[in-house]
């Protein structure tokens, strides 16, 4: 495939399916805003995974990080750990990518993913930011970090278990959420 081929194959599936990623950024957005929710009950890693396994590396990471940052931005509580558990959520939607990249979309494949880097954005973001940013001892980051885990792998798994192949299905996977053929489908129809 040539590099114009290959551009205009990107272009034509990233313009048909933005609406998607919209919808997708919009109901993640929307869950997090839930008054009183367990911060670490959200289902950015369940939309991700899906993402990145059916539009690639760019996907993933987008959609993960952006979710991070939109949600700090709209709450006004953006700090360096903003920009720390983007980049680090980036890179576990970047991982999707290479992960799915030949598994089947099956609820089982989804919560092993998660399990795997759930464990590693914690790791990463709870043992450093604390410590480093805030002076908090590290032994005192550590077991705070395991009932934050614990909560963040039950709500992970779940999401990964129900929500990110039903996500795979019944939107990317639906022709009726592309762009174009939800610009027919407004079109009045004429009686």
């Amino acid at each position: 495939m040539s590099d114009a081929r290959g551009r205009k194959w990107y272009m034509n599936t990233y313009v048909k399916n933005w609406f998607k990623f919209v919808l997708g950024f919009i109901v993640c957005l929307l869950i997090r805003l839930i008054p009183f929710r367990p911060p670490n009950i959200e289902p950015i890693m369940a939309t991700a995974m899906p993402f990145a396994r059916a539009y690639g590396k760019a996907a993933g990471f987008s959609f993960a990080f952006g979710s991070m940052v939109l949600f700090d931005l709209i709450v006004g509580k953006v700090g360096i750990w903003t920009f720390i558990t983007a980049i680090v959520y980036g890179l576990v939607g970047l991982g999707a990518a290479y992960y799915f990249k030949n598994k089947k979309n099956t609820a089982w494949n989804y919560a092993k993913f998660a399990v795997i880097s759930t464990i590693f954005f914690d790791a990463v973001t709870g043992f450093t930011i604390g410590p480093i940013f805030f002076g908090q001892p590290f032994i005192a980051a550590v077991l705070g970090q395991i009932p934050f885990t614990a909560m963040h792998l039950l709500g992970n798994v779940s999401f990964a278990l129900v929500l990110s192949p039903a996500l795979y299905t019944f939107v990317i996977q639906n022709k009726k959420f592309e762009y174009p053929r939800l610009l027919i489908n407004l079109k009045p129809k004429h009686v």
